[in-house]
């Protein structure tokens, strides 16, 4: 793997990639904390064989360790399939930034049995971002975002350098504020409107005479003396209409050179300038009085513009000119067909276009000789290609012959091309139209609001100086330097904005109309910049704009991207690129009106935006305030830890692979952090520059409950100058001319009340905020109560926090104090820091006299004073908060909290969180079967019915009485921090979930068995002890990253107790290998002998786990070589071999264990998975073939059926191998079997038919197959009995299988073949076995008989040419190209229906089938039985198909009724795995390349999505027994099946097989 050399930190962000290469992760928006020092890594992480992996790389722009950022320079990483790992690629983070990545692949082709499958073009996923947030520094101390404090000024109104700014900058750092945000400090333009730039490159000289030198003194000023950072905004938009360099570059903006599509906007505003001076010569009011006077002007537009003008000529074609050309073509022969001749337009002949009614006529030429249809240029720039219209005219006429007597005409051609063209104009007009309407209806709009409504500024008289509208074009002077230029150039469209409009749409581009339908409410002090796609459209603009953005860069710490949401993105990034080249830490702010947060996302990742501005004073009352205070107040207190330890405290001597590469493992603890959702972070300002103040919108009072409110989130906060001070009004910082005064800036400021503003409040406010953000109090409460809002702050570990009370001041709510129930705080002590109320004079003659001063800017008289209204009372372990006294609308209180139960030598989090690795680090498989799982019934087995799982009011009982089963729930409740729970509430009602779970352990590790159970009980109850003390509300927390804590460490000791490729495995197998936990265990009511007590194999849980019904000879042998030996644990394979070995009985091991005591051998099939087991055995573990000569006891004796109770003399008194064993099955089997159930009758099963208690088994020698069953018994695993009376089901099998099943002949050949093979090297006594005759047959022979035979017997040819060299019947035949599901069985149809079982036989025995059928026969069972996570049991085309269980169901449809289609359609899970690995197997095969062969276990990855998704969101961490069709909840299924993760298993274990091989 490809990566940095240089240490890292052992902080890891995980990114997971989904198979289509984008980030999953919730929200997908990727917000990474600043850069460490050693780097923290980003590590992807991509599935082994996902689909992206195929031929792919992943891309990644971030820079290396000492290397600039550039955007389009990707490093590259390959992708190396593996299926059996998960890669990781660890991608360092050095700098702060917008760091992109995608992958390029090829993509997976859809599976072909077929040679020829299409290959698909290499593709490339979408580019994703990776926002990493800037580190901040103010004096070497690292500043979050969160911590910042931003105060805001209108730099012109500052006075003079130094004194005046010196003055106010000292008086802002003593107010506790740490950035200060000045607008543009830049010479301005003509408007004088700070946002309109007269020269990018030079500083204002009014305020500084020495130019950038004054600037560098100051910010460094700034930072020494005041504890201030700089900030200011770039505007990239637009420039000052008066620029000098625009009279040198016009072509920096939008004019009708560069943008020809203006031209009808730059004609319509002249018309409209000049309509303006003329109103009074037309007899049209200059003054309007009212709507009639606007009225009648709109009358006079109607007629002297838009009419005069003839707009309709720049969307038409001018039918004369355009005809007149059409017609020449004609004459001369000039024609041009489209590519598709006229059969594009929809006709099979030419002959048809004659017929065509004008509308087709001017149709085609629109769709084929039409140009300029998707923008407006000049007038009748719009034409039809004379040569297209000739070939039309051609068809309806022929050639043009003038020496034919009764040829059509030029004229007759003419007046037809004429009818057509104006046919063709019709949707133009109309076009036309809606656009003048729409002209007409803005213009009214903005007049009326200009100068009639109460709410706009009523400008007066319509002159000259004032025209009737604002113009949409500055119009640059004639002289020495523009007349170089081209006249069109010299009117430059100027800035503004659309409401509601598309933020990624260039409103002056030419796909848009803005501008010519007035739609732009437009600043007609400023040009708009015309940038062009890249630096080459616009050589000198953006050269010109990246100097003046590195200039900004150089001094100040932060951006305010002015009108964000109208910057092309492409042009955002390439400058905030070159900023941060200068510098790497650039904080970056913006507003956003994309009316989307969608689109919002779109600008925040792209540009990395550190924060988007938010205004608390758009809240219109106390409710909305405390809505916006939430959204940004942080998380919810108490919130959960999502961070996830990973690593082992010990250190691992096994090195971690990294895409097949060693990645270097320190001996620290790693930390992986999932990547939380993050919302865009605010920067949350009590007032800006474009708000109305207090003062104007509320209550002047307002400004202290407002500023507090604000100061208590937790993000970056902000004020501006002005509101601290109390102005009466907005300052208007365009037209405002007075210089800011404020107390702060006169006098030292102490924290408390005084006069002049609530500066002295607003110090402590800061402070605290500054605290909050650096120390990382990030969880908030609010509370709304009327016109009371409350915010309690804390840390998260230390519990510390601060509790402000804001009696708010919006108009109409009186002046009394009003009510605030009295607030409780658990546990908590609190002291107050103060409580304070604001008075302000808002009389008339105060705010004129402040309004009417003509050189300051200066607040309303106010003082802040000392309230003694809180009361704060301790009683029963915790804190009463109220407001006993005068307290009125603008008052505040302030506490500082701690909760002393909180407070641990190491810190609360850290304590509770170490130690667990040690604490289990001694545990058993069995202990953790304990600890982790114990579904309800093996939990009351195990205590003699005494106790459960845990119930959760509101909720329900948990799955499991261990871990897993508090795991299940809070795995969703931490990701969602969803604190209303019923966990949650439970949890802080009381700690009964505590006492449950130490409680539990302590009765176990009082067992013989399980004293190993005694340091976790010790470990857990130090922990519970720790947060017993703590307040409840804080309980959910704790209680969650303990039980956290402890499934980690459980599952890494289980992963240590398991195989080396489990632990290096990627986690689905992982996931797999935990079910081999969960399903063994010990039982007081099974075991596997009858009188000793072992962990046994549960079948599933929680339907399978207890006495007879827990332990299954087929289900024991399908699961045990995933379960047991494919995951290490080879003593619980070798115990429960053993085990079944001892009941051999009849040639057959027992479908029903029974503990031993009671054996039930009703199950054709199970002795052969039986039998395949040890041969995995012997194949798999290490010298595994000693297995063969292990002793065991009989439960009856050999070669006897004779049946006697578990404790008769006889039972366990003779001995035999297991080779022996082996031997019994085969020879019982070739002699054929024939005996009836022992204890047959309704005591042994209800459901059964006498008849079907009769067992018969035998050998056909004329094909080596072995056939057995009967339709009146079911004895392999499809084994639903019929059970219902009404419906006439009862004792009548669902799916009989008699006959020789499909699965049971692969088995058998895979088991003889074995023998034979062992025996040929020595290792095994018997060559062969005897018939019935006393023959010999050698197990070679017999192998060899049923291969000469098996596909002459079971396949079914694709063509029916081919069916006399097969077995099959024409008429019988429903699917061809598949293998048959039985041979000869009591229904001829049954053994032609496609179900999943052939694919057990090509995986033990692939030699059977002839490669090319077998994977045309898998494609049709993919493409037919598969489902989203299990087989369909039946094809969907078959009468018998019924795909939905429900095993209550009581009807009358015998199909159907108490569940007899059981396996007639369901989707099992177990056969998915021998699906998978027999496409797997055969695939391969055809594969020749490294290429193909990875293609193949890619098309093996896809396929394993769905039991992906199950086995990670079921409550259960396992993979159900079956599904309903299309993979449909089935609530008659056990949640967790051990053969359906086991074979699974199979498959990882049979992947691991071939890559060595392949090496």
């Amino acid at each position: 793997m490809a990566s940095d050399a240089a240490a890292t930190s052992n902080e890891v962000y995980l990114l997971p990639l989904t198979d289509s290469g984008a980030p999953d992760v919730p929200g997908g928006y990727i917000y990474l904390p600043p850069p460490s020092d050693p780097p923290y890594v980003v590590r992807f992480a991509i599935e082994g064989t996902s689909s992206i992996c195929r031929q792919g790389s992943l891309w990644v722009n971030a820079p290396e360790a000492g290397k600039h950022f550039q955007r389009d320079h990707y490093r590259e990483f390959k992708l190396r399939p593996d299926f059996n790992r998960t890669l990781e690629i660890d991608i360092p983070i050095h700098s702060a930034g917008a760091f992109a990545f995608y992958t390029t692949y090829s993509p997976l082709p859809a599976f072909s049995s077929s040679d020829k499958a299409t290959a698909l073009p290499p593709t490339k996923t979408p580019t994703y971002y990776v926002d990493v947030s800037p580190n901040l520094t103010l004096n070497s101390e690292k500043l979050p975002l969160d911590a910042l404090s931003i105060f805001s000024v209108i730099s012109k109104l500052m006075g003079k350098y130094p004194n005046d700014w010196g003055k106010h900058l000292k008086g802002i750092g003593h107010r506790g504020y740490n950035m200060v945000h000045f607008t543009p400090l830049m010479e301005r333009g003509v408007s004088n409107s700070p946002y309109s730039l007269y020269n990018q490159l030079e500083f204002d000289p009014k305020c500084f005479p020495n130019g950038e030198k004054d600037v560098a003194q100051m910010i460094s000023s700034m930072e020494k003396n005041h504890g201030l950072l700089g900030l200011t905004d770039v505007v990239w938009n637009h420039t000052a209409n008066n620029s000098q360099w625009l009279q040198e570059h016009p072509e920096a903006g939008y004019n009708v050179e560069t943008a020809p599509w203006l031209e009808s906007a730059l004609e319509l505003d002249t018309a409209l300038l000049k309509f303006s001076n003329t109103l009074r010569a037309l007899g049209l009011p200059t003054t309007l009085n009212d709507i009639d006077d606007l009225l009648r002007v709109m009358d006079g537009i109607k007629t002297h513009v838009i009419g005069a003008l003839r707009l309709w000529e720049f969307y038409t074609v001018d039918v004369e000119r355009d005809a007149e050309a059409v017609v020449d073509s004609w004459v001369n022969g000039e024609i041009s067909l489209p590519e598709q001749g006229f059969g594009a337009a929809g006709v099979s002949a030419i002959e048809h276009v004659k017929d065509w009614s004008l509308k087709q006529q001017a149709d085609f030429l629109l769709d084929n000789g039409f140009v300029g249809a998707s923008e407006l240029g000049s007038r009748y720039m719009r034409h039809v290609d004379p040569k297209v219209g000739a070939a039309l005219l051609t068809v309806i006429y022929g050639r043009y012959d003038s020496e034919s007597h009764g040829a059509p005409t030029e004229g007759a051609a003419l007046r037809t091309t004429t009818k057509i063209l104006d046919e063709l104009n019709l949707p133009f007009y109309r076009e036309y139209d809606g656009d003048a309407e729409e002209i007409l209806e803005q213009i009214f709009n903005r007049v009326k609001y200009m100068r009639l409504d109460g709410h706009g500024p009523k400008l007066g008289p319509i002159t000259h100086e004032n025209p009737l509208l604002e113009s949409y074009f500055t119009r640059l002077p004639l002289n020495s330097t523009t007349k170089k230029h081209d006249r069109k150039s010299l009117a430059l469209v100027n800035n503004g904005w659309v409401w509601a409009a598309d933020a990624m749409k260039d409103n002056a581009g030419p796909q848009s109309r803005a501008y010519l339908r007035r739609e732009v409410i437009a600043w007609a002090d400023c040009v708009k910049l015309r940038y062009g796609k890249s630096p080459k459209d616009n050589p000198f603009l953006w050269e010109h704009m990246a100097k003046y953005t590195r200039l900004m860069a150089k001094y100040f710490a932060g951006f305010r991207i002015d009108n964000c949401h109208s910057t092309p993105l492409e042009v955002a990034e390439y400058l905030l690129d070159e900023a941060r080249k200068v510098r790497p830490n650039l904080a970056v702010f913006a507003e956003l009106f994309t009316g989307s947060e969608e689109m919002d996302y779109v600008f925040v990742e792209r540009l990395g935006l550190s924060a988007l501005i938010r205004e608390a004073m758009q809240a219109w009352s106390t409710g909305e305030l405390s809505r916006l205070v939430h959204r940004h107040g942080g998380r919810p207190i108490g919130s959960f830890e999502v961070d996830e330890v990973s690593a082992s405290e010990k250190e691992d001597p096994q090195q971690h692979q990294t895409n097949g590469t060693k990645r270097n493992q320190s001996s620290r603890q790693e930390v992986v952090r999932r990547i939380k959702e993050s919302p865009v972070h605010a920067l949350f300002m009590d007032c800006t520059h474009d708000n109305e103040v207090p003062a104007q919108k509320r209550d002047a009072g307002d400004t202290l409950p407002n500023a507090a409110l604000v100061n208590m989130c937790a993000s970056a906060t902000g004020s501006v100058m002005g509101y601290d001070e109390i102005y009466p009004k907005l300052v208007d910082l365009v037209h405002e001319t007075r210089q800011y005064t404020s107390p702060s800036s006169e006098q030292e400021v102490v924290i408390g009340a005084g006069e002049g503003g609530i500066g002295g409040i607003k110090k402590l406010l800061n402070q605290i905020h500054t605290q909050m953000g650096k120390e990382g109090y990030d969880e908030t409460h609010i509370h709304h109560e009327g016109e009371y809002v409350t915010v309690y702050r804390v840390h998260p570990k230390t519990r510390r926090g601060y509790f402000v009370i804001a009696h708010t001041a919006f108009p109409g709510y009186g002046s009394d104090t009003g009510h605030l129930s009295p607030v409780h705080l658990a546990g908590t002590r609190a002291k107050l820091l103060g409580s304070w109320t604001l008075e302000v004079d808002t009389s008339d003659e105060a705010k004129e006299a402040v309004l009417n001063d003509k050189k300051l800017l200066r607040g309303l008289p106010s003082r802040v004073k000392e309230t003694r209204a809180i009361g704060i009372d301790e009683a029963d372990n915790e804190t009463i908060i109220t407001v006993r006294g005068n307290f009125p609308p603008g008052s505040i209180a302030v506490l500082e909290t701690n909760i002393p139960t909180a407070e641990h030598s190491d810190g609360l989090d850290q304590f509770v969180t170490s130690g667990a690795d040690r604490a289990f680090g001694s545990l058993s498989l069995e202990d953790l079967n304990f600890l982790l799982y114990r579904c309800d019934p093996e939990e009351r087995d195990f205590s003699g019915g005494k106790d459960g799982v845990y119930s959760v009011p509101n909720h329900g009982a948990l799955v499991y009485a261990g871990l897993q089963g508090w795991w299940s729930v809070l795995r969703d409740i931490i990701r969602s921090n969803n604190l209303g729970h019923p966990l949650c509430n439970h949890l802080r009602e009381g700690q009964w979930s505590l006492d449950y779970v130490v409680g539990r352990l302590e009765v176990l590790s009082n067992n013989n068995n399980f004293q190993r159970l005694r340091v976790p009980v010790e470990w857990f109850t130090a922990r519970f002890s720790a947060i017993r003390k703590l307040p409840n509300f804080l309980l959910p927390r704790y209680f969650a990253l303990v039980i956290q804590t402890a499934y980690h460490a459980a599952w890494n000791r289980s992963m240590w107790l398991l195989s080396e490729e489990v632990r290096n495995g990627q986690f689905f197998l992982q996931q797999l290998a935990m079910v081999s936990i969960q399903q063994t265990g010990y039982m007081k009511s099974a075991s596997l002998y009858p009188n000793t007590s072992v962990p046994c194999l549960a079948a599933g849980l929680p339907h399978f786990s207890t006495d007879w019904a827990r332990c299954w000879g087929r289900d024991v042998f399908i699961s045990l070589r995933g379960l047991y030996l494919g995951t290490g644990r080879y003593e619980d394979a070798e115990e429960h071999i053993k085990a079944f070995a001892t009941v051999l009985k009849h040639g057959m091991i027992p479908n029903l264990l029974g503990s031993g005591k009671n054996p039930r051998y009703n199950s054709r099939d199970s002795i052969w998975f039986f039998l395949q087991s040890i041969q995995d055995y012997t194949n798999m573990v290490p010298n595994g073939i000693s297995i063969l000569q292990k002793k065991v006891s009989r439960r009856f004796l050999p070669n006897d059926d004779t049946y006697f109770e578990f404790d008769d003399p006889r039972a366990y008194s003779r001995t035999s191998t297991v080779e022996e064993i082996v031997q019994e099955a085969l020879q019982r089997h070739a002699l054929g079997l024939s005996f009836r159930e022992a204890n047959a009758g309704p005591n042994l099963d209800m459901q059964m038919k006498p008849e079907g208690f009769q067992i018969d088994v035998k050998v056909d020698w004329d094909t080596g197959f072995i056939f057995g069953g009967s339709q009146d018994n079911c004895g392999t695993w499809m084994d639903k009995m019929g059970e219902s009376e009404k419906a006439g089901s009862k004792g009548v099998p669902g799916t009989p299988r008699d006959g020789a099943a499909v699965e049971i002949t692969g088995l058998l050949y895979s088991t003889l073949k074995w023998v034979a093979k062992l025996n040929k090297e020595g290792q095994y006594h018997s060559d062969g076995v005897r018939n019935s005759n006393g023959k010999l047959i050698t197990f070679t022979q017999w192998a060899s008989l049923i291969r000469e035979n098996f596909e002459r017997c079971y396949y079914v040819p694709v063509d029916s040419k081919d069916d006399a060299q097969f077995d099959a019947n024409p008429r019988i035949i429903n699917r061809r190209g598949i293998y048959k599901d039985l041979y000869r069985s009591g229904k001829e149809y049954e053994d032609y229906q496609l179900r999943p079982n052939f694919p057990i036989a090509m995986t033990v025995a692939p030699d059977l089938f002839t490669p090319s059928r077998a994977l045309h026969a898998l494609q049709m069972a993919d493409t037919i039985l598969r489902g989203p996570t299990g087989m369909a049991t039946l094809d969907p085309a078959d009468l018998n198909y019924r795909p939905y269980y429900n095993n209550s169901e009581d009807s009358n449809d015998f199909a159907t009724s108490k569940g007899r289609n059981y396996h007639q359609g369901p989707e099992w899970l177990w056969p998915t795995g021998f699906f998978l690995r027999a496409l797997l197997k055969f695939d391969l095969i055809r594969r020749k390349t490294k290429e193909e062969k990875t293609e193949a276990f890619q098309q093996i990855t896809r396929r394993l999505e769905g039991c992906k998704k199950e086995i990670s969101e079921s409550p259960w961490a396992g993979l159900t027994e079956l599904t309903q069709k299309d993979g449909a909840f089935c609530g008659d299924s056990s949640p967790t099946q051990a053969w359906s993760a086991g074979c699974l298993i199979d498959l990882f274990y049979d992947a691991k097989e071939i890559s060595i091989g392949a090496e």
